[in-house]
């Protein structure tokens, strides 16, 4: 069953924030992983306030989707993005 990693992002510190994204993104593949929503533009339908930055990967199963998580390739990532932005990130199965 195919798994979704979900991340509502708000970036506090774009240029910090550049240095992420392509580690990150160049360690998704590895694992099986294909972006399905990586920014864009987002209308929000209900709620208030959240994190104006979603992104959405599937991965082949949840295990595949932890193994990138817990990777090197992402750890080395990590710490970049958690001081450039704060938000949720998630590990969903999918229908």
């Amino acid at each position: 069953m195919p798994a979704f990693v979900i991340a509502e992002v708000e970036v506090t510190n774009p240029s910090g924030y550049e240095e992420y994204r392509p580690l990150a993104g160049a360690s998704v593949a590895q694992y099986g992983g294909r972006f399905v929503v990586r920014g864009g533009k987002a209308e929000r339908l209900e709620g208030e306030g959240g994190a104006p930055r979603l992104v959405v990967i599937e991965f082949p199963d949840a295990a595949a989707a932890r193994r990138w998580y817990d990777s090197p390739e992402y750890q080395k990532a990590l710490p970049i993005r958690l001081a450039n932005s704060r938000g949720h990130v998630f590990i969903v199965d999918g229908a």
